[in-house]
């Protein structure tokens, strides 16, 4: 039941989101600016700008933050070695083949619906980092640096929004849609691969929920969106055959 409450959760924010979509042939370019160009291409870059596209995280020492701390210590000590040695191997696997089980595909062969999932979850990737440079919040071990976590760790602040549930959901939300009958598997993996991130330390709940529900409604914008058109026909006709 709780997995069905988020996955309406966040279709619900699709639908009411405002619809705002260009209809030129060429890409939208405004929105971040650095070295590194994170503008968004597809997407409307109002509607989905950091503060319109994501509410402000829980604020620093506040009760909803430290509750939700108890929530990741809690979660990291109780990992069994196998979650957390999955937890880690989701940490290090941005890429369609962390769905393959659950959507029941290869997508090493299936090259249309590997180049709109890489279409649809950089659009979303461009998203969240604007995002985290926005907010600026810090991650779990930042806040403890106590805490047991996944990797190295860094001095960055970018805990809010998280990627990798950005990155989860997008592909999810897309291959749900596009493959309804393994859409409770997929979204389910699509939820697991986000709690991955909170018992890996490096994530807040509300880092995820906020990319769950940004990332679900880019997904429905983008799908319908007729540029991309071609590259949604030719996906379902290539899962429509395997």
């Amino acid at each position: 039941m709780r997995k069905l409450r988020l996955c309406c959760a966040a279709l619900a924010a699709c639908l009411v989101a405002p619809v705002a979509q260009a209809q030129s042939s060429t890409p939208a370019t405004a929105g971040t600016s650095g070295a590194e160009d994170n503008r968004l291409r597809w997407l409307d870059p109002l509607i989905f700008s950091p503060t319109h596209a994501f509410a402000p995280p829980p604020a620093s020492g506040s009760l909803a933050e430290k509750l939700e701390m108890e929530r990741v210590r809690a979660l990291v000590a109780a990992a069994t070695p196998e979650r957390m040695q999955q937890a880690q191997w989701d940490g290090e696997h941005e890429e369609p083949a962390a769905f393959a089980q659950a959507a029941a595909r290869d997508f090493t062969r299936l090259p249309a619906t590997s180049t709109l999932l890489q279409t649809i979850s950089d659009e979303v990737e461009r998203m969240v980092l604007a995002a985290k440079a926005h907010f600026q919040r810090p991650r779990p071990y930042q806040i403890d640096p106590r805490l047991p976590h996944c990797g190295t760790g860094s001095a960055t602040l970018t805990g809010y929004p998280s990627g990798h549930a950005g990155y989860g959901w997008s592909v999810g939300w897309t291959l749900a849609r596009l493959i309804p009958d393994r859409a409770p598997a997929i979204l389910a993996r699509a939820a697991d691969f986000a709690l991955s991130r909170e018992i890996c330390g490096v994530h807040l709940r509300s880092d995820l929920e906020a990319s769950h529900a940004a990332a679900t409604a880019a997904v429905e914008q983008l799908l319908t969106d007729p540029r991309l058109a071609d590259q949604v026909a030719a996906a379902r006709a290539e899962l429509s055959r395997h």
